[in-house]
């Protein structure tokens, strides 16, 4: 019996021997859903904003001022909105908070704002005055509440810290490649867009100027939470055997023939799919980005690549 189950196993070994290293045929592309879930680690990164969100309506007073991202807030005000009004950039307060009925019966809430000319506004929220008290926050589309700039002035502003995206805006907020894992500072903090409420206004060692636009609040999986941009310490720290000279390349975004997968991975991120078979020499393995950017390692290292931002 015991040597029936043994030819059983030697004959399955072959047949995944010889399917996997035919030659012809590859093991199957991996995914982002094939990555290892690692156990989560909470780090000072990601707690180091979370007293920075909006204040919860039970603390709303009059005179609490809301910045206008989108001249389409003037939907959400209805017949009291101006004709031809443009509020984008401007400054609306809250002044009251009013309970009523709508069509069809049942108590609503009118919050009720003021613009710089005295002119009233209202917002009719589908809630009662109960169900208000009870949220956690109450979101007023097209605005960001100022008391978040505030708070997030009294963290950021003026400190430095190690950026860790590339992503960098110019003052047109046009997107322009920049590096990554440098000290930059942060000068100012004003009000972003209905999407990302904050502007940080950096400038890195060199004295180059750049924006970034950040979120605040509960979306932990925001991509563009603090975490996500910075870093407290230098990120090289983490990694003592990569090199100066291959850090230089990491710093921005270039590869070079011989960088590792890990130093390759540092440099442009994560790829959209791998492909890996069997070479003359040993494994060989393709990564593959969205951009049409692809790495063809040999035994882990970079061999073949196509990318405009290389070292050659």
């Amino acid at each position: 019996m015991r040597k029936h189950v043994s030819l059983v196993v030697v004959s399955l070994l072959a047949l995944v021997l010889t399917g996997c290293f035919t030659g012809v045929e590859s093991t199957p592309k991996i995914t982002a859903d094939d990555v290892k879930r690692e156990q989560i680690i909470v780090t000072a990164e990601q707690l180091y904003m979370d007293s920075v969100k909006p204040e919860r309506f039970t603390r709303w007073k009059p005179g609490k001022q809301f910045y206008v991202t989108d001249n389409k807030i003037n939907l959400i005000f209805g017949a009291t909105a101006k004709h031809d009004c443009a509020l984008m950039g401007d400054t609306i307060v809250y002044r009251d908070c009013r309970a009523t009925n709508s069509v069809i019966g049942e108590e609503v809430v009118d919050l009720v704002f003021e613009d710089n000319q005295g002119h009233e506004y209202m917002y009719r929220v589908g809630m009662s005055v109960k169900d208000m008290l009870d949220r956690e926050n109450v979101e007023v589309p097209f605005t960001i509440e100022l008391s978040v700039i505030s708070d997030a002035k009294k963290k950021l502003q003026g400190n430095t810290y190690y950026i860790l995206t590339p992503m960098w805006y110019d003052f047109n907020e046009e997107i322009s490649h920049g590096r990554k894992f440098v000290p930059v500072k942060i000068n100012d903090i004003q009000p972003g867009n209905h999407i990302y409420p904050l502007r940080l206004v950096c400038e890195d060692e060199r004295g180059d100027e750049f924006q970034l636009f950040m979120s605040v609040g509960g979306g932990k999986k925001s991509p563009r939470r603090f975490s996500a941009l910075f870093s407290f310490t230098d990120p090289h720290l983490k990694y003592p055997l990569i090199i100066d000279e291959v850090w230089q390349n990491i710093i921005n975004g270039k590869v070079a023939p011989d960088m590792t997968r890990d130093e390759c991975r540092l440099s442009l991120g994560a790829p959209k799919e791998i492909d890996r078979r069997p070479g003359y020499s040993g494994v060989r393995e393709m990564w593959i980005y969205e951009n049409g950017v692809y790495l063809i390692f040999e035994d882990g290292l970079l061999r073949e690549f196509r990318n405009d931002a290389v070292i050659r």
